[in-house]
């Protein structure tokens, strides 16, 4: 975990994401490009994450995406590894291969150092929020810093964005 009070904060949004899921009976399963399993690492972190999170996968290359995921490789073509399609493709995809997933998060981006040009530079990141039933959020970011900075803050944002998703999805419930 990172250092100091972003360190709690995760940790505190973690334990809150777990409570919600374990009410609800539902698990979360995660799928990470640019930051390589950092948030499957703060996950399996937290003490009793067995009961909420059912695994999750470090899908790096394209190729990965495609025979872990079933991302279309036209879509990779079309739009780029890193682009709101594809996120959103990820977070489809590991709700449909990875057992038990109820909800499913993704990350996709240019950490750098290297990497950045026209149009998507260093420290572009989409993350994807999909469940079984077909919900789907997906929203960019542009992070400053080192490599390790940006992957820092887009696991945090994957972390906020979960969090929110599963807060909506449970007033949605109270009214109907």
């Amino acid at each position: 975990m990172p250092d100091c009070d972003a360190s709690m904060k995760i940790k505190q949004d973690l334990i809150r994401i777990g409570e919600v899921l374990t009410h609800n009976g539902w698990k979360l399963a995660t799928a990470e490009s640019c930051t390589g399993g950092l948030l499957a690492h703060w996950i399996t972190s937290c003490a009793g994450c067995s009961a909420w999170y059912c695994g999750g996968a470090v899908v790096y290359a394209d190729t990965t995406k495609m025979a872990f995921l079933d991302v279309s490789p036209s879509t990779i073509e079309r739009y780029g590894a890193v682009s709101r399609p594809v996120a959103s493709a990820m977070a489809k995809g590991a709700c449909e291969h990875i057992p038990e997933a109820d909800i499913a998060v993704s990350i996709t981006g240019i950490a750098g150092p290297t990497g950045g040009r026209p149009g998507k530079p260093v420290g572009l990141v989409y993350i994807a929020v999909a469940t079984v039933e077909g919900m789907l959020q997906t929203h960019h970011m542009q992070f400053q810093g080192s490599r390790h900075d940006i992957q820092i803050a887009a696991g945090h944002a994957a972390v906020e964005m979960v969090y929110t998703v599963l807060r909506d999805m449970c007033e949605w419930k109270k009214l109907r």
